[in-house]
C-alpha cells in the first residue's frame, strides 16, 4: 500500500444503493457489472477521457458495514451531458491508500481484496473509494486492478 494524492475527477455511469450485509453487495454489484457490460454502457457515455472503468463506492451511511452507493462508469471531461438512466459524479481530490490485486476476476479476487482492506488499520475517510479497471484488466483471467481508499487528512 502506498499513499497517493488524487486530483478531483468526474465520472458518468450507472449506480445502485447497496450494503455489504449478508453478501448483498456482492450479488447486486455483480448484477450492476452485468448490466453495464450487456447494455454496453461505456459506448453510451459522452466525453470519455479514456477506456478505464471505475467502480466507485460513495455516499457511505457511516462505514463499510452500512449502506453506500456503488457506481460503475468512465472518467469524463464534463458532466454537462448525462444520458437518461445514468448519473454524473464528481470525485473530490484527496489522499488515498493505493493497492493492487492481480488474478482471475471470476475467482473473487475483488471481494477478497476488500476483505483484506476492511481488516486493515487504515484511517479511512469513508467519502469515496474506487477501483480502476484499466489496460492491465483487459484479460479477466489475468487482470490487475488498482484500489484507492480515501484517507482522513
Amino acid at each position: 500500500m502506498q499513499k497517493v494524492k488524487i486530483e478531483a475527477f468526474q465520472v458518468i455511469g450507472i449506480s445502485i444503493r447497496t450494503t455489504n450485509e449478508g453478501a448483498k453487495a456482492e450479488a447486486e454489484i455483480g448484477q450492476l457489472w452485468q448490466d453495464f457490460m450487456a447494455k454496453d454502457i461505456p459506448s453510451k457515455i459522452p466525453n470519455k477521457l479514456n477506456t478505464n472503468i471505475y467502480s466507485i463506492y460513495t455516499d457511505y451511511e457511516s462505514d463499510h458495514r452500512q449502506g453506500y452507493t456503488a457506481v460503475l462508469g468512465c472518467e469524463v471531461s464534463t458532466l454537462e451531458e448525462i444520458p437518461a438512466g445514468m448519473i454524473g459524479l464528481e470525485v473530490a481530490g484527496a489522499t488515498y491508500s493505493k493497492s493492487s490485486v492481480r488474478g482471475d476476476l471470476q475467482q473473487g479476487i475483488i471481494v477478497e481484496h476488500w476483505n483484506t482492506i476492511w481488516n486493515q488499520d487504515l484511517n479511512r475517510a469513508y467519502t469515496t473509494d474506487f477501483e480502476v479497471f484499466g489496460e492491465k484488466a483487459q484479460d479477466p483471467r489475468d487482470a490487475e486492478v488498482d484500489f484507492y481508499i480515501a484517507l482522513k487528512e
